[in-house]
């Protein structure tokens, strides 16, 4: 690791606004904003697509014939977040996986309460499938709260008995609505960038009238039985440390083959600055390892 690296971020995110939930518009303009300046990763094709009435968009490794799809779930506390605010960490995961990642804008709260997200993530899924895709090409991903958005999809498709997809991957999830975990406070001075007021806000806003222990809006709490292999990657300097590690507890005592993996000083989804973090890149590039580990062949004869 270059220190230089980290404390230069690490610096940044302590300059910019928490996540502080009565600035609402302003932080979704700020991040949009910001986003501008970061670049999608070379050798990555972008193709804008309507997926069930919902904005998607495909990235895909250039020069790279795959039927490999992972489904893509962006964070952002179900508040905040866009196509636009995630770009390069998406085109970066299609390099990493070597495959095609879809990127969904599902509908934030408090504008679209719990449960509009699980259902346009579910909306998304079937639309893979109607458009040709194998259950045996696909992956689901996603960070922080589209980290938790990934399992509770993996939830619902178990559930209503339909076929699962071959892995979830899940960077930094937030998993527990009710926002339980030590972490949430023994890690505070360690986290640039969340903080539990701002936290405790998004997840008023999203949940609404419902109940903080919904599985489907807090996979803390379902039963995890049946899911397919998952990797979670998570920081020591978070906050949601503890969301990440119950979870894949949780998991492992359901009978998941679930891979945890805790990275020292890292913060928040850092695997988003893959261009300039050096454990960045080396954690997409795990990522992108396990996905090709449990999807199919691409067309090269790389698993």
């Amino acid at each position: 690791m270059s220190r230089e690296q980290l404390d230069a971020i690490v610096e940044a995110l302590r300059a910019q606004a928490k996540l502080v939930p009565d600035e609402l518009h302003a932080l979704r303009t700020f991040y949009e904003t910001i986003s501008e300046a970061r670049p999608i990763p070379a050798g990555v094709l972008v193709e804008p697509v309507d997926v069930a009435g919902i904005p998607g968009a495909w990235y895909r490794p250039k020069g790279v014939e795959t039927k490999r799809t992972v489904l893509y779930f962006h964070g952002g506390g179900y508040v905040i977040g866009s196509l636009k605010t995630h770009a390069p960490l998406m085109g970066q995961l299609a390099l990493s996986a070597r495959a095609n990642v879809l990127g969904v804008e599902y509908r934030l709260a408090p504008e679209h309460p719990h449960p509009a997200a699980i259902e346009d993530a579910r909306k998304a899924f079937d639309w893979l499938m109607a458009s040709g895709c194998a259950i045996g090409d696909i992956a689901i991903a996603g960070d922080s709260a589209g980290g938790g958005l990934t399992l509770a999809l993996l939830v619902q498709l178990r559930d209503d008995g339909v076929a699962l997809p071959k892995a979830g991957v899940c960077f930094s999830p937030w998993t527990d609505m009710a926002c339980t975990g030590d972490s949430l406070v023994d890690r505070v001075a360690l986290d640039p960038y969340v903080d539990l007021p701002g936290l405790e806000g998004m997840a008023q806003m999203f949940i609404g009238d419902g109940s903080a222990q919904d599985p489907l809006a807090s996979p803390m709490y379902a039963d995890l039985t049946g899911l397919p292999p998952l990797l979670i990657q998570v920081g020591t300097a978070e906050i949601l440390l503890d969301d990440a590690t119950r979870v894949a507890a949780c998991a492992q005592v359901a009978g998941v083959d679930v891979t945890l993996e805790i990275w020292d000083d890292m913060f928040h989804v850092w695997q988003i600055f893959s261009e300039i973090l050096d454990e960045a890149m080396e954690a997409m590039e795990k990522a992108g390892r396990f996905i090709q580990k449990h999807t199919a062949l691409d067309e090269a004869g790389k698993a």
